[in-house]
């Protein structure tokens, strides 16, 4: 056990971490045990549900740290090859547009002519 009151700290900071670490790694190996179970049960909607689920959790996993994001990566290409090989359609991207703003256009300044002072 530290003595120093900043090394104190410093385990329980690492505890707390450990903790937060270790559920999101849970719910990643969750969400990829779901998907290859879709996979078994042969369902074209749940296979793309759950590998929707399974890829984000694992892109949660990548942003916090938690695995490498080339093993994220990796994994991810395996689960969409293994859903396409089981005949799943890919899950549609919905991206979303961008509000139309209702500012008048910026009027280009370079247009305008240059005078001449002599």
């Amino acid at each position: 056990m530290p003595v120093i009151k900043s090394a104190k700290k410093r385990v329980k900071v690492a505890a707390k971490a450990n903790l937060r670490n270790a559920r999101t790694k849970r719910t990643m190996r969750e969400a990829i045990k779901a998907f290859h179970k879709a996979l078994t049960s042969g369902k074209s909607s749940d296979i793309t549900d759950t590998e929707r689920k399974a890829v984000s959790a694992i892109d949660k996993a990548a942003k916090k740290a938690v695995i490498h994001k080339n093993k994220a990566a990796r994994q991810k290409a395996q689960i969409s090859a293994k859903a396409k090989s089981a005949g799943a359609k890919p899950a549609k991207k919905t991206a979303l547009k961008p509000a139309a703003s209702k500012k008048s256009p910026a009027k280009n300044p370079a247009a305008k002519s240059k005078k001449t002072s002599k």
